[in-house]
């Protein structure tokens, strides 16, 4: 199969896992329940493959020493937190909005954070300039978003809070990426860094559902039979990283990026045309902001090729 397919197919891939942990939280009515079920299958698929893995340890031994030389600083191995975190608001979110506009308002926030985390040179290999034409993707983004939401827009509904909940996980996903990416540098095992992010993530949700249990705010849910679609979040997160960490060392970052924004958009609109969560319904409003949200990720893409062959 062509690459080229391959990322497009990983971006459906998060769209699909989207709707299965929404679904999973409207079934259970419990969000963070949901996130760790997600997370902690994806834990136990992740463990497996490193019994048979051996790069997985010899990439653990390189980074725990980058970490003691103090090439990595140890807050930046926290990635798994921001993760963990992404998938709780997803969880909530995705029973709101559908998974269409979830994605939409996701990528602005991926998309604007991208500046700040650039800026600041957190992915390495030093500090990046904001070009006017990133500030014009970023911008382009932000608007595709309300366009996206602009028939659901009410005084009196919570959906605009949602939307703005789905920027800030889409924030933290680009904040996360740029984390992994340097600690890829030291490793040089993809699988590594997911290994370290599924381990910590879930760690991290465990222990918020342990305070929420003891301070009575949250509860446990039992574990519903079916379908059993709603429990592939964990393997389709270990899917997407084994074809992402192959993909790109062939097409390269910008390129997987296009190609894995378009695959997600046009997957998630399909997902909420063939089975929508309850309330959720596809607008011409929705399909404009999707177009507008890749034609801003295609102008960033553009600026960023540019500026790295300055």
């Amino acid at each position: 199969m062509r690459l080229d397919l391959l990322a497009a197919l990983s971006g459906i891939l998060i769209a699909i896992q989207s709707r299965a942990n929404g679904e999973l939280s409207h079934r259970l009515n419990n969000g963070l329940e949901a996130a760790l079920i997600s997370f902690g299958s994806g834990l136990i698929i992740i463990t497996v493959i490193a019994l048979f893995h051996p790069g997985i340890k010899v990439g653990a031994i390189k980074i725990r020493a980058a970490v003691r030389s103090g090439y990595i600083p140890r807050w930046r191995l926290s990635a798994g937190f921001l993760g963990a975190s992404f998938v709780a608001v997803q969880t909530q979110i995705v029973p709101l909005l559908g998974v269409a506009i979830f994605s939409v308002a996701s990528i602005a926030g991926q998309t604007a954070a991208s500046l700040g985390v650039d800026r600041m040179g957190l992915t390495g290999g030093g500090k990046k300039a904001i070009t006017t034409r990133r500030v014009a993707a970023a911008l382009v983004t932000i608007v595709a978003v309300l366009i996206s939401v602009w028939d659901r827009i009410d005084a009196n509904n919570v959906s605009i809070f949602a939307v703005g909940f789905a920027g800030i996980a889409g924030a933290i996903v680009g904040v996360q990426r740029a984390l992994n990416g340097q600690i890829n540098e030291y490793s040089q095992q993809s699988f590594t860094t997911s290994f370290l992010n599924f381990t910590t993530g879930t760690l991290f949700l465990i222990l918020l559902l342990v305070i929420g249990l003891l301070t009575h705010r949250a509860h446990l849910s039992a574990i519903p039979s079916g379908p059993w679609w709603m429990y592939t979040g964990g393997i389709i997160g270990v899917l997407y990283i084994a074809f992402a960490s192959t993909i790109v060392q062939h097409l390269g970052v910008l390129t997987f990026t296009l190609f894995t924004v378009g695959g997600q958009l046009v997957g998630s609109l399909m997902i909420d045309i063939l089975i929508p969560t309850q309330g959720v319904h596809v607008s011409w409003y929705l399909v404009s902001g999707i177009i507008l949200t890749y034609l801003g990720v295609v102008v960033g893409g553009v600026g960023q090729s540019r500026f790295a062959r300055k």
